[in-house]
């Protein structure tokens, strides 16, 4: 198994993060410093994370949905003690066992982020060979022309490259009656618009991407909020609350990856035994027929 590979199995972090880990040297295998791509036994090789061996998990994964909240860091872990600023590992103390984000949201955003020690399922939501769409509520100053939607939908070119194309659809608008001298807004029968609510659906995940594409059609994003991670919606969670996935959000997202669902084995039935139709309730051993009669006497004397 690859070095990086056996670390995100383990739910040290994602496979891309491990190759970081590896090429950053904080990785050792057998007392050797690790190298990328490098084949391991996880059975006979020692590894070492921050000098503590780190096991492939037996237990089940684990999937929650996070709503990070804006101001948060995608992080973690802080960079330095002295880092006062709100990180995801903040808000998921309670969770057990190591999970970690999957991808990331700038400081300034907010919404759905997708927690997991999946190694697997994590490297395929972030690699663009699989194409997992990510939606956003885009809030933006003012209105926004035909022609701007049509760049962000055909694709932008950014200093990065050319954006794929992209659905972007008004999703909402808020006016104020009455004229203005601002050139820059949108002015119609006395109508003026003070901001535009886009829906943008993308399948790529450069950086800050959403915001650079805004604003290279001439767009000021006023709040951004990704709403959904494929068929994973955020809900009605808010800031800083998270939830574990249902049955049928893991199957929905581990199918759209291409990978294997297996349901949990679902728990048999106790066995109820019954009298004339109706279930007996027994505590402890069964009550002789001269015990029974004594409660039934307690029973009438109270």
């Amino acid at each position: 198994m690859r070095i990086q590979k056996f670390i995100a199995e383990c739910g040290v972090c994602s496979r891309r993060a491990a190759e970081e880990l590896v090429a950053a040297g904080k990785i050792m295998v057998n007392g050797s410093v690790a190298e990328i791509g490098m084949d391991i036994d996880p059975e006979n090789d020692r590894v070492l994370y921050s000098g503590k061996r780190i096991y492939i998990k037996a237990t089940e994964k684990q999937y929650f949905i996070f709503y990070k909240p804006r101001g948060v860091i995608t992080s973690m872990k802080r960079e330095s003690e002295d880092e006062k600023r709100a990180i995801v590992a903040d808000f998921i103390k309670r969770i057990k066992g190591r999970v970690y984000p999957v991808g990331r949201l700038d400081r300034d955003s907010e919404g759905i982020l997708i927690l997991t020690d999946d190694g697997e399922a994590a490297l395929r939501m972030t690699h663009p060979r699989y194409h997992v769409n990510k939606t956003y509520r885009v809030t933006v100053r003012g209105d926004v022309s035909e022609s701007q939607l049509e760049k962000l939908r055909n694709g932008v070119q950014l200093e990065d490259g050319l954006t794929k194309p992209a659905t972007v659809v008004i999703q909402s608008q808020a006016s104020e009656k009455g004229e203005t001298e601002d050139t820059d807004l949108y002015v119609a029968d006395n109508v003026k618009i003070i901001k535009t609510a886009l829906h943008m659906t993308i399948s790529e995940g450069k950086n800050r991407q959403i915001r650079r594409m805004c604003e290279a059609v001439g767009l000021e994003v006023m709040l951004l909020k990704r709403i959904a991670v494929g068929e994973i919606l955020l809900g009605r969670l808010k800031p800083g609350e998270y939830r574990p996935m249902t049955e049928l959000e893991k199957e929905r997202l581990l199918k759209s990856l291409g990978l294997t669902y297996v349901a949990p084995e679902k728990k048999a039935k106790p066995v109820v035994e019954t009298k004339h139709g109706k279930p007996i309730h027994r505590h402890g051993r069964e009550k002789s027929v001269n015990e029974r009669r004594f409660i039934k006497q307690i029973k009438k004397l109270k």
